[in-house]
């Protein structure tokens, strides 16, 4: 199988990840009156699709025992379940965001869920698995913290104010937060313990367990939802083919970038490939301004926050990189 044997190639890697994890919601916003929970199948589909065509095609390159399905033969069974485990926490974890950016918004629900996403991630994940230097990951993570929150700041001067923000809504954006920064570290327990499953079985697994989850999480939020009506596979076989194919696309690109974190993780460690990868926000913000116009006659306030956001996430990667030329 491929695996990056420079951190050169993994940090491409990872920021191809960044790049992906900040693009997909694109193709959610050229859906038609398609809901989120309805998006969803689509998506969880297309994750699972590109998993595994890269496990089978990058991932089997050579028969030599490190290829995806001898290792997932030789690999622990407590491995395996781990990935479709972590696979569930971050399911349960994206859904939860979603839900909170709509309850919330943009501006608060980033900088609460990413945020404490980040440290959770990397903390955990960094116990787990310590590569790098501890002293400079944790100043990156603190440069990475400032840009989600001045991210979100940009937003909420963008929305001018005006929505109320519930307990609830803090609540559900916590437990997402919570959630997203758990899942690293079950990943960094399959990649690293005992007979370790490959960042391919990884991505195919973990893949596996977000779509399996989808049939109780997302049937649940379809009946209950936590913002607007109540709705069915009725509406989901009646959405259009231009709606699904987003929406597969959608999973398709989110799912890239996802196993070429997981491949770039086991050279750098799952600490400092999750750290690079959670720059998502930047690439989202650049979209916005850029393609959707999103900051047009935007204050000048917006435009400076929006303005170091950038610099702190370009010095937050910097300072991984060092990370792991000073630790690794």
């Amino acid at each position: 199988m491929y695996v990056p044997h420079t951190f050169a190639a993994a940090l491409v890697m990872t920021i191809i990840s960044t790049l992906c994890w900040g693009s997909w919601a694109n193709t959610f916003k050229g859906t038609r009156g398609y809901r989120f929970e309805l998006f969803y199948w689509d998506y969880a589909l297309g994750i699972c699709a590109v998993a595994l065509v890269l496990a089978l095609t990058l991932g089997s390159l050579r028969a030599d025992g490190t290829d995806f399905i001898a290792n997932v033969h030789a690999s622990d069974g407590a491995n395996i379940l781990a990935a479709v485990l972590a696979g569930v926490i971050f399911n349960v974890a994206n859904l939860l965001l979603v839900a909170g950016i709509d309850m919330a918004g943009l501006s608060i629900a980033f900088p609460v869920a990413i945020g404490i996403a980040l440290v959770v991630g990397v903390v955990l994940s960094y116990a787990q698995q310590p590569r790098g230097s501890p002293v400079l990951l944790a100043i990156a993570v603190v440069f990475a913290v400032l840009a989600v929150i001045c991210d979100g700041r940009a937003y909420g001067r963008l929305a001018g104010g005006g929505r109320t923000v519930s307990r609830r809504s803090i609540l559900v954006c916590v437990i997402s937060g919570i959630l997203m920064g758990l899942f690293a570290p079950v990943v960094s327990h399959a990649l690293s313990s005992g007979r370790a499953l490959g960042p391919y079985g990884v991505g195919v697994f973990f893949t596996l367990g977000a779509l399996g989850c989808c049939f109780f999480a997302n049937i649940y939020l379809m009946r209950r939802p936590l913002v607007g009506a109540p709705v069915d596979f009725r509406d989901f076989f009646a959405a259009g083919m231009r709606n699904h194919a987003l929406g597969f696309a959608g999973g398709c690109i989110w799912g890239l970038g996802t196993v070429f974190n997981f491949v770039a993780a086991s050279l750098t460690g799952v600490a400092i490939s999750y750290a690079i990868g959670q720059a998502a926000p930047m690439v989202a913000a650049a979209w916005g301004l850029l393609v959707w116009r999103e900051f047009r006659g935007a204050t000048a306030a917006a435009r400076v926050n929006l303005a170091l956001m950038f610099v702190f996430f370009v010095t937050a990667i910097a300072l991984v990189s060092l990370a792991y030329g000073q630790g690794g």
